[in-house]
């Protein structure tokens, strides 16, 4: 396969295990799995899931509903949440998903309440968001006069209220596996507060909640009903430096073409940018800055790649631009035209700007465009 421009390779097998990992975890606890599938943003990868029995997806936005909606997950058993508070723009094409399949909208806060009220027809879940400490969106637990207006408010309308749903996404930040243990239980009290307190009430309400470090590293989830964890199909550097996933997890890697080399900087040009890779930074050790890690292809496309012991990175990104600090093994090894491969900080941005895969069989898989 003659391929001449950056692409971004997909180890399926890995892929397989990740999930058949996480599955096996939510039954252990007895837990939803609903996987976040913004990182793949794929048809196909989604049939992934349904061979460990997953019935209910997990989106970021309503045209990616709208994409999984149209692809299979048919009315028999399709079950998608939206887990990005409701946009009131969109309550037409709402009320159009809602009437085809089961359909979760996130509200965040108070303040959209009117309009959906008004706007809504047809019958439509809702969770209600819940900041945990990552100050994105969210109601936080002491302003819990905002929830009980909501959900009076929504008692005179279509919507139909299914739980609280939160995401820890500041775990990501993470500095020790201790921390991240911290992240997660405050969540686990905050969740199990709110199902207690309002449990009487709403009987079937469920709690959930969906980052990954959380859902790969730790084994209590008392008081949680549902995990939406996305990024762990594929992992990435940032999960591995934080300790969520070993180097050999990671399922996907640039390949770039060599450009040029700089012998006095020991450098190494890939034609492989912040369009390929968006611009998501991590440290070294000693706190250098880098943009990806170098791995090894193999001669044969279908073996993937290996982790060379010593570490060469990629040190700056331009456009269309990569910059890599090499080894002097990987210096010396490397020809004008070769390819070389890298692991990316950010998976589902890397696969975002992306827009395809090609897996190790030589398939090439599409994603969602915009």
């Amino acid at each position: 396969m003659l391929i001449t421009e950056p692409i971004l390779l997909l180890d399926k097998e890995k892929c397989l295990r990740n999930i058949k990992f996480m599955a096996e975890k939510a039954v252990r606890h007895n837990l939803i799995f609903r996987p976040h599938l913004k990182t793949p943003q794929s048809a196909e990868i989604a049939k992934w899931y349904k061979e460990f029995g997953v019935t209910k997806i997990t989106v970021s936005s309503l045209k990616m509903a709208e994409y999984f909606a149209s692809d299979g997950w048919t009315i028999n058993w399709e079950d998608i949440t939206i887990a990005f508070p409701v946009n009131i723009l969109q309550t037409d094409r709402i009320n159009k998903l809602a009437s085809k399949i089961n359909l979760n909208i996130l509200i965040a806060c108070e303040d959209v309440m009117e309009t959906l009220n008004k706007e809504i027809t047809s019958k439509v879940n809702f969770f209600i968001k819940i900041d945990t400490g990552y100050h994105r969106s969210g109601i936080e637990l002491k302003n819990i006069e905002e929830i009980e207006s909501i959900l009076k408010k929504a008692d005179k309308s279509k919507l139909i209220f299914k739980g609280f749903l939160a995401h820890s996404g500041h775990s990501y930040n993470a500095k020790s596996l201790e921390e991240i243990q911290a992240i997660h239980n405050y969540s686990l009290d905050v969740m199990r507060e709110l199902k207690s307190t309002y449990l009487d009430d709403y009987p079937d309400l469920i709690t959930t909640i969906g980052d990954t470090p959380s859902c790969s590293l730790m084994e209590n989830f008392e008081g949680i009903d549902e995990i939406r964890p996305g990024n762990f199909i594929f992992y990435d550097l940032a999960q591995w430096k934080i300790g969520s996933c070993s180097l050999d997890k990671i399922a996907v890697a640039m390949s770039c073409p060599v450009i040029s080399k700089n012998k006095e900087r020991q450098e190494i040009l890939v034609h492989g940018g912040g369009i390929h890779f968006a611009k998501d930074v991590s440290s070294l050790e000693d706190g250098t800055p880098y943009y990806g890690l170098v791995v090894n292809l193999s001669d044969k496309f279908n073996t993937g790649w290996e982790i060379p012991e010593s570490k060469s990175y990629v040190r700056s990104l331009c456009q269309e631009h990569g910059v890599i600090k090499a080894s002097d093994e990987l210096y010396s090894k490397v020809k004008i035209g070769d390819r070389i491969g890298i692991l990316p900080i950010h998976s589902c941005m890397t696969a975002d700007c992306m827009k395809k895969y090609y897996t190790l069989a030589e398939e090439e898989i599409n994603m969602l465009k915009y």
